[in-house]
């Protein structure tokens, strides 16, 4: 059995995001990101192989997609779907707080 909490602080890297896997299983992948003040780099757009579900619980944030330049903003509850190999990208992050996410990868 796994047991944890989403809120729980994490000790944040340089980068301004931190990543914890929280259930890895042929085909899908769970995991929790915690985001303070972060988006992309400039030019860098995520482009991954699986699909991705992913949700804000905590925070704001911005996402960016590549075609049609659409912009999703997110608030907490809030959830988007991104198809595999769609170019997204993070916009912004509310630097004030925290911006917590759980993000489901799959196949």
């Amino acid at each position: 059995m796994l047991v944890g909490n989403l809120t729980t602080p994490a000790v944040m890297p340089a980068s301004g995001e931190f990543f914890e896997a929280l259930v890895q299983r042929p085909g899908v992948r769970i995991e929790r990101i915690i985001s303070h003040g972060h988006c992309s780099e400039a030019g860098f757009w995520y482009e991954q192989k699986e699909a991705e579900w992913v949700m804000v619980v905590q925070g704001e944030a911005r996402l960016r997609f590549e075609q049609g330049d659409r912009v999703v903003e997110l608030k907490p509850g809030d959830w988007v779907e991104i198809a595999a190999r769609e170019r997204h990208r993070v916009e912004w992050t509310t630097p004030e707080e925290e911006t917590v996410w759980v993000a489901v990868f799959y196949s």
